[in-house]
This record gives C-alpha cells, sequence and structure tokens, in this order.
C-alpha cells in the first residue's frame, strides 16, 4: 500500500470495516459513472455552444481554474488536463477560431503566447454554471435546508481530503 494512503488510513477515525465507508464506495462509483456522460457539459452546448466539444468544454474550464494564479499557456492546459501540448494547442485554436479564447503576447515576457477567454467564453462558463446550479436545485429541492448545509459542509471536506491524496500520490509518483 502507499505510504501516504497507510498513513491517512492510520490517521483516520473510521474503522477499514465500518459499512459505512463501502456505501460511500459505491455511491462514488454510481456518481463516475454518471459524470462520465458529463450531462451537465453536454446541456450547456446544447443551449449555448452548439458545435463545441466536450474537450473544449475542459480546456475552457483549465484556462478558468488557471488564470487566478497567473498567465496560462498552452503548456499549463496540457499539464492541467494530462494531454498531449500538440492536443492542447489543436483546441486552443479551435477555440480562438470560435472566439471563446483568444491569443495574446504575455505582460511578463513578450515572447510568450498566453490563452485567456474571452467575453463568449465567459458567457458559456455562465450557462455551464447555471446548468449545474439548475441540476443540484432539482437534486435537493425536496431537502431541509440544514441537510443542504451540512452535506455541502461534508462533500466539500470529502473532496478536500480526496484531491490531497491524489496530489500527495501523484507527487509520489515518478515522472
Amino acid at each position: 500500500m502507499n505510504e501516504t494512503l497507510t498513513k491517512i488510513l492510520s490517521n483516520s477515525s473510521a474503522e477499514p470495516d465500518d459499512e459505512n465507508l463501502p456505501r460511500i464506495g459505491r455511491s462514488m462509483a454510481r456518481m463516475r459513472l454518471m459524470t462520465g456522460r458529463r450531462l451537465i457539459g453536454r446541456l450547456a452546448i446544447q443551449s449555448a455552444a452548439p458545435g463545441l466539444e466536450l474537450s473544449h468544454l475542459d480546456v475552457l474550464d483549465a484556462v478558468r481554474r488557471a488564470e487566478p494564479a497567473g498567465e496560462v499557456t498552452v503548456g499549463t492546459i496540457a499539464e492541467m488536463l494530462r494531454i498531449d501540448p500538440s492536443r492542447a494547442s489543436r483546441v486552443v485554436a479551435e477555440m480562438v477560431g470560435r472566439n471563446v479564447l483568444r491569443r495574446e503576447a504575455s505582460q511578463a515576457d513578450a515572447r510568450r503566447i498566453v490563452v485567456v477567454i474571452t467575453d463568449a467564453g465567459q458567457a458559456l462558463l455562465a450557462e455551464i454554471h447555471a446548468q449545474k446550479i439548475a441540476i443540484i436545485s432539482e437534486i435537493v429541492s425536496d431537502w431541509p435546508r440544514e441537510d443542504i448545509e451540512r452535506f455541502a459542509t461534508l462533500f466539500e471536506r470529502f473532496i478536500g481530503g480526496y484531491e490531497a491524496i491524489f496530489l500527495s500520490h501523484d507527487k509520489d509518483t515518478p515522472g
């Protein structure tokens, strides 16, 4: 077993034979299958950007997430999505052609080209967000307010822990 995972499990208050852990695992598998179908992205494409593909939305989301940390390059996008830089470059070029992204010279180094979201790209992101909120609202529409608040808190904590394990495992994995 991975050293990091062993350390996390040994510090966990949940017992390995806790009957709720398999329930969480089964729910995660069901959620993975549903999110694998990319319902929200497909709905957003249908309503806001017919002709785009899900890979376009992945690149747009990568740029959105990376922008607060600084300038975004095609290399940044490729690394975030774990795709070949030439594939990232092709998708960015397609999105530039559709006016969702634009390329411009870096403010820090004019020899470098950065990728920026256009107003049309911002509108597409807003549509994706609206679709996501509408679906979540429908799911929890009959939940008491306290359940929604508690679930939001616990889900954030769960995903944070999941990301921490992923990131620590990613650091432990060579090249």
